[in-house]
């Protein structure tokens, strides 16, 4: 049977590579045969870039608010599902099989044809082009199956921990689709071989180089001109060695986490595979000062195509014009938003103080009726609490509940206040103004892999595999990173010091680290499943009153979690399990 591709499934695709208007010959509608791409790579890049539009860390789903870190007052919001226990395996907003899936059946298509393509009259760039989108497709098969793993491996009935089935080949109408699913152990061992496969093509990252001594000995006899042409900057966003490297690392650290420790994953070797990363910016000391702020610094508006702030291994586009969409959807109704995502009175309690010991020990210095003050200052930073200030003129927020013509009180106005006394202020420039006689823009762009999570990712392994101070082979310890990002937010290290040689306390501290560090960036959704760690805790939220002149604070219940033990482990799709007798359910959905 003659394999066909719809060129509507591709047209979306055309934006982030070239303009549309001519890319496709003849008309957008008709069909064309796999054929076709052999003589026009501008089509076969269509195949791989149907791959490109679907990665799921493209944007930031806001999952936390089926965590104990946010709520939202959007009744229509598919996390609460989740949160409330009535997600189902024919209902889950979690789900990334079909998506996932059909991406790595894009690349399969492209692998197996990717050598018959004339990508360049020129010989020499012809190779290297098919070389460099070949290790894009190997590398992205190996994010795919990450995100599987992560959303849908899982302990079966009978105690096997399983996978995805593993498809690597182009499939058509005689292909054998009912298969079973993979152990988790295979599935793992196919992201490696990928990425291994990915590495011997690509480039660690995409720049330009000046001198031909430069080029890799395996293109011996190409130019500066020719090398640039495929592997120069322009192509800074796309699929690199350092962006393989670090989603190896991410499956390395997930499979040795607890919910998954059965596939045999070892936490050295997470973190052999973070340090690998880690050592291209030169360990502990290539931290950025400034990535804590990542997504307001001045940079942002004079990033070139493609440039890349030292905070960031990988990110999305920058927007050419700006947008206030994220600011109209989490600003507090006095500054003409919505107010979606409220963190909740857990989040706030997660920041320590700031000499860094946690508010609930005794040396920190805590005090109740003043709750706010000499706070770890990412706390100012990443939510708009009672008094912090927000916005363009940086106007003090009111969150009490004593005026009820308060816009932004606890629960004054229906759909668009706060349900915990809080609003989200991470990820949002405040110098948009969103009143309609004055509204502005601003640029942003969206973190896919951001540094602060390979070194979160190397500390946690660390600790696990070496204790706190250990360092393996390497030049840095889990003590190391986490001292350096209490340094650069400006928090005080001895609560560190003091804990320095107790691997279950650094395992907790850096977990919240975690925590703080990575909001509301979608990670704690996925974090607290791999950890097997508490999922019911309520969503609590803080009732401010005056009385007597005098600030009261009492915390509230917001929200209920009602997760069973088994939701550690997201399901297989129901209509999976329908169509192919061969799939095995996780347990209990």
């Amino acid at each position: 049977m003659k394999k066909i591709i719809n060129i509507l499934t591709l047209a979306a695709v055309s934006v982030a590579f070239t303009s549309c208007d001519d890319l496709f010959e003849p008309a957008i509608e008709n069909n064309l045969g796999l054929d076709y791409m052999y003589e026009n790579p501008q089509y076969a890049e269509g195949v791989l870039g149907n791959a490109y539009t679907r990665i799921p860390c493209a944007d930031f789903p806001f999952s936390e608010v089926a965590t104990d870190d946010a709520v939202s007052n959007d009744a229509t919001n598919d996390w609460r599902k989740i949160a409330s226990g009535t997600w189902t395996s024919n209902e889950n907003p979690s789900e990334r099989w079909r998506n996932c899936r059909a991406a790595i059946m894009y690349l399969n298509l492209f692998l197996a044809n990717a050598d018959k393509v004339n990508w360049a009259n020129d010989e020499m760039a012809s190779r290297m082009f098919n070389d460099r989108e070949k290790g894009e497709a190997y590398g992205m098969r190996a994010m795919y199956m990450y995100y599987l793993l992560q959303a849908h491996g899982g302990m079966t009935a009978d105690g096997q921990l399983l996978g995805v089935p593993i498809v690597t080949e182009p499939e058509d109408a005689s292909s054998e689709f009912n298969l079973p699913r993979n152990t988790f152990a295979e599935c793992l061992q196919a992201i490696y071989d990928d990425c291994d496969r990915a590495l011997e093509l690509l480039p660690t990252n995409y720049k330009d180089i000046k001198n031909a001594s430069e080029i890799p000995s395996k293109y011996q006899g190409a130019n500066v001109g020719q090398y640039n042409r495929v592997f120069g900057a322009n192509f800074q966003l796309r699929m690199s060695g350092a962006i393989v490297e670090a989603f190896r690392s991410k499956a390395a650290l997930l499979a040795a986490s607890p919910a998954f420790e059965k596939s045999g994953a070892t936490m050295a070797q997470a973190a052999d595979y973070a340090a690998v990363v880690l050592d291209r910016i030169g360990g502990v000391a290539g931290m950025d000062p400034n990535g804590w702020t990542w997504y307001c610094n001045n940079e942002i508006d004079a990033l070139s195509a493609g440039q890349l702030p030292k905070e960031i291994l990988w990110r999305g586009e920058v927007e050419k014009s700006g947008s206030n969409d994220r600011e109209a959807d989490m600003f507090p109704p006095s500054l003409y938003g919505k107010g979606r995502i409220n963190p909740t009175q857990n989040f706030v309690n997660a920041f320590p103080m700031a000499n860094g010991y946690p508010i609930d020990n005794e040396k920190s210095g805590f005090n109740a009726a003043n709750p706010y003050a000499g706070r770890d200052p990412r706390l100012t930073a990443y939510v708009v609490y009672d008094g912090n200030g927000a916005g363009k003129d940086n106007t003090a927020i009111n969150t009490t509940v004593d005026d009820s013509q308060n816009r932004d009180g606890l629960n004054n106005e229906v759909g668009s206040s706060t349900r915990t006394g809080y609003y989200m202020r991470k990820l949002l420039r405040q110098e948009i103004n969103l009143d309609p006689s004055a509204k502005t823009t601003q640029k942003h762009y969206n973190a896919r892999i951001r540094f602060t999570e390979i070194f979160l990712n190397y500390a946690e392994a660390a600790n696990e595999a070496w204790g706190p101070t250990g360092k393996g082979n390497h030049s840095y310890s889990a003590y190391d990173i986490i001292k350096a990002l209490h340094e650069r937010a400006g928090v005080g290290n001895d609560y560190l010091e003091s804990i320095k040689n107790d691997k279950d306390k650094m395992r907790e501290l850096i977990r919240n680290e975690r925590r703080i560090e990575l909001s509301f960036e979608g990670f704690r959704f996925w974090d607290l499943r791999r950890w097997k760690a508490n999922l019911t805790e309520p969503a609590k939220g803080i009732s401010i009153k005056t009385v007597d002149g005098k600030k009261t604070y009492t915390t509230i219940e917001v929200d209920k979690r009602d997760y069973k033990d088994y939701m550690i482990y997201g399901p297989v799709p129901y209509s999976e399990m329908l169509k192919f007798d061969e799939l095995k359910q996780n347990q209990g959905w």
